[in-house]
Formats: structure tokens, sequence, C-alpha cells
């Protein structure tokens, strides 16, 4: 692998993992004061809300068109800075019309959210936090942008430390609401938008430091702006057939009283693995192919779309082994206390093997989209994204009399397989850039077979230590004896059959010091 690219993807890959850590820890507090129930339920509901549109406006849609165009242009020389003034100034003013309409429809969203919850103590629950916490969407999509215009400079680390920020804030939340006696509910979603008030402040100083000062004025649509939103128009539609993917899986799910929860916690563990590769891949990957494809430089291009490949496959694969093969020993001793019950576990268990068999199929998303935003394509991966959407829909509501809730968790993954191989088959018109090389072939069947070594070791461990993972004083031990069991067969079989060279890791860890 390249070595200096590497080091980016484990800056960022680092950050992720810290903010995830962080974040798990956030959520097994939730899982012990709420458990499944139904504060949970509406909070978990309302939180979506922001975040979902986040992803339509920002990181997904906004994003995807922002920053290889404003990498370019730093590439060229030309002037970045005001690009970013601009769209800044024209992004937040959307956001606040967009704001205070979210915000009086609330009713109208949390219904299209979960229409199961109308009738019962939860749909007004989530139409009080879903009020409280609504204008989070500004501030984090404005932070979106910031991260993109740091991560275009090589600033990977600030942008990254953004999550572990919010993260902290509402686990000290939580800890002052348990000691004061304050409702939990209300305390989290007041949370939601005091994160977003320091993750925007973070950012824009650091932005500033950067050299980037951006100052609010009356947005002016100049004529890049208008080249960024026709750009950007097929990914924001793109953007929204994610989100229609999301709102089907929760309209199943709020029919069955906990399987909000149930799925939102089985998405939080499958997303720890996800967010350290995927995020990592998908943040470095696009300026550096951006980059390389102004410069002319198509072998840089193919280098770096097959590092990414390759690093992203070398990580990823085992983790969705792990997460199918043991799936019950992990919801078990992490979430299962409090509030939180055997039969919680069980169907957190069974959502979370159901996402791990898409893990690969994500993670690809994030190095095969690059390849099109890179070149400024974004009307190809919207028509992937309608195909995708359509098979999201059939599976999860034809599914649902037959597994139930399921079925949401499934057409997940079957629709994200879809679209990797859309992006795959759509991507060899771009010529050499956008093919496998030589090593990245012949590495991967090896790869594949390293992970199966650790599936076998993990399901035999898992026989042998089931007494102890059931006992309340040992499980943690046990937990850990399984993961690191997981973790030296895969590396040591790896290592042995040349999936990969450890050195490179290694060489990687040195830089980044």
């Amino acid at each position: 692998m390249g070595i200096r690219l590497v080091k980016s993807f484990l800056t960022v890959g680092g950050w992720t993992l810290g903010s995830r850590v962080v974040g798990f820890v956030r959520d097994v507090m939730m899982a012990a004061y709420l458990g499944a129930g139904p504060v949970a339920e509406a909070f978990l509901i309302a939180f979506s809300l922001p975040n979902m549109f986040r992803r339509f406006f920002a990181e997904g849609a906004f994003n995807m068109a922002f920053v290889p165009m404003f990498s370019k242009k730093l590439e060229g020389g030309e002037d970045a800075t005001e690009f970013a003034r601009d769209a800044f100034n024209g992004l937040a003013a959307v956001l606040l019309v967009f704001t205070l309409i979210g915000t009086l429809a609330m009713p109208w969203l949390v219904w299209a959210m979960a229409s199961g919850f109308v009738g019962d103590a939860r749909f007004d629950l989530a139409v009080l936090f879903g009020r409280i916490s609504f204008s989070y969407i500004l501030f984090i999509s404005l932070v979106a942008l910031l991260s993109g215009v740091l991560n275009a400079f090589g600033r990977f680390t600030e942008a990254s430390f953004v999550p572990v920020l919010m993260n902290l804030m509402f686990i000290a939340a939580m800890l002052m609401a348990d000691r004061a006696g304050w409702d939990m509910g209300l305390t989290l979603a007041w949370t939601v938008p005091a994160t977003g008030i320091a993750q925007l402040a973070f950012t824009w100083w650091s932005a500033d430091r950067a050299g980037v000062k951006i100052r609010p004025r009356m947005p002016k649509l100049t004529p890049e702006l208008k080249r960024l939103a026709i750009i950007a128009g097929p990914a924001v539609l793109a953007g929204g057939v994610v989100q229609i993917n999301l709102l089907v899986g929760r309209q199943v799910a709020s029919f069955t009283e906990g399987a909000v929860a149930w799925l939102s916690y089985a998405d939080r563990l499958y997303q720890l693995p996800l967010g350290v590769v995927g995020i990592a891949i998908g943040t470095v990957l696009l300026p550096e192919l951006s980059r390389r494809l102004r410069a002319g430089n198509l072998a840089g291009g193919q280098s770096a779309f097959n590092r990414g490949a390759e690093f992203a496959l070398a990580l990823t694969i085992p983790a969705a082994v792990a997460l199918v093969v043991i799936a019950m020993p992990l919801t078990q001793v992490l979430f299962q206390r409090g509030e939180f019950g055997a039969d919680d576990t069980a169907n957190t268990a069974l959502a979370l093997a159901a996402y791990g068999l898409g893990l690969p199929a994500f993670v690809l998303h994030k190095v095969l989209q690059p390849l099109y935003y890179a070149r400024e394509d974004t009307r190809s991966p919207f028509r992937f994204a309608l195909w995708s959407m359509l098979v999201n829909v059939a599976f999860a509501v034809g599914m649902m009399p037959v597994i139930g809730f399921l079925a949401a968790a499934l057409a997940t993954t079957v629709s994200g397989w879809v679209m990797v191989w859309q992006l795959w088959y759509g991507s060899r018109r771009m010529g050499e850039a956008a093919q496998f090389d030589a090593r990245f072939k012949s590495r991967l069947p090896r790869i594949l077979l390293a992970a199966a070594v650790m599936g076998g070791v993990l399901w035999a461990m898992a026989v042998a230590l089931g007494p102890a993972l059931d006992a309340r004083a040992w499980r943690w031990l046990a937990l850990s004896a399984l993961v690191g069991a997981g973790i030296v067969s895969y590396f040591g079989a790896g290592a042995l059959i040349g999936a990969f060279r450890l050195g490179e890791f290694k060489a990687a860890l040195r830089r980044k010091a």
C-alpha cells in the first residue's frame, strides 16, 4: 500500500475509532438507563431526524459535490477560500429555512418515520424530543462543510475529533442527569443542539487556523455556486433515495414494540468497523482522487483506488465474519444490564448478524463512489440508488409478514450489495484509474481465507467460553479472550499466507506518529 495514503487512513480511522468507542459507551449508558422502552425509542427516532437530513444535505449530497470542486481549486491555485465562504453562507441560508419548517412540521415527520408510534406515548414523546433537537441539522451540516475544507487541506485530525466531542458531551450530560435527578429523555434531547453548537465552534476555529476565514454574510448566487448546485442536484436526489431506505426500515420496525431500539443498538455495533474503515476511506480517497485526476495522473489514481479497496477489505471482511459468528456474545456482554433484558439481547443479536452480512458492501460504497464524484458525475450514483431503493422496499415490505422486524435489517444488506454491483459495473467504462490491479486480485482471496480461519477460531472459542460468557463476573474477561483470539488468528493467518504485510501498517503508524 502507499504509506502516505495508509497514514491518512489510519489518522482518520484512529480518531473515528475513538469516536465510536466513546459513542459505544454513550449507547451502553443509554441502554442501561432507558432499555428498549418508549422513551428510548422516542429519543432514537427524534435524534435520527436531524441526522437523516444532515446526510441528505451535507455529508452525502453537498459535500460529495463540494469537496472535489474545492480540492481542484486548491490544486489549480484558484480562490478556493472565497468559494468556501459562498458555499457556507448559501448552505446556511437554506438550512435556516428548513430548520424552521421541520420544527413546525414535527408531528408529520415523526409519522413519516414511525407511524407505528401513533396512538401511544412514544408518538408525543418523539414529537417533543424532535422539536428540541431538530436545530442540530443547521449546526452539524455546516460542520460537515467545514470538515470537508479541513480534509482538502490534509488536516484530518481536527475534522475527525468532532464526533468524539459530541459523544463526550452526551456521556457528561447523562452522568449529570443521573446525579441531579433530571428527566433523562429531556436531558438527551437538549444535549443534541448543545453538541451541534460546540462542534461548529470547534471546526470554525480549526478552519480559521488553516487559513480559511469564514464570516457570515448575505448569500449570493455566484456562477460557481450555480455549478455546484447543478452537480449536487443528482446527489441530493440520491441522498433522498438512501433516506427513503432508512424510512422504510424504521416504519417496518415501528410496528414491533422495542424493534426501533433493537435495530438502533445493532446499528451502533456494526457502525464501529464501518465508521473506522468506511469513513476513513471516504474522507481520504475523494480529495486524493480529485487532485490526481486534476493533475492527469491516472496511474496514481488507480493506485489510490486499489490501495483504498485493499485496506478497506483487509479490515472489513474479518469484522463482518466476527459480527455474524459472535453476534450473541457481543450483544450479551456489551448491552445486557439494567433495563436491557435477555429478549432485547436476542433480537439485537439477530439484527447485528443481518447487518454484518452487508458490512463489506457498505464499506465498498465508500471506495467506489469517489470514482464517480471525483469526476463530478453524480447522476450515475443517483440511478443506482433508485434501483437499490426499489430492492430495499420490496424486500422489507414483502418479508415483514414472514420474519417481522428482521426484514428491515436484511433489506438494508441486500440493497447494499445491489448498490455495490451497480457501482462496480458502471466503473468499468472509466479506464485504467478504476481497474483492479494485479496486487489487489492476488490479495483478495487470501484475505477471504484468513477471515474464514478466524471465523472457525471464533466459533470454537465461543462454544468453549459459553459458561464464562453467561457468568456476570467473567463475561468481560471471556469476551476479551474471544476478541483477542480472533485478532491473533486473523492477522497471523493473513501474514502467513500473504494477505497483507504487517510492515506496511507498522511503517504507516511510525509516519503517523
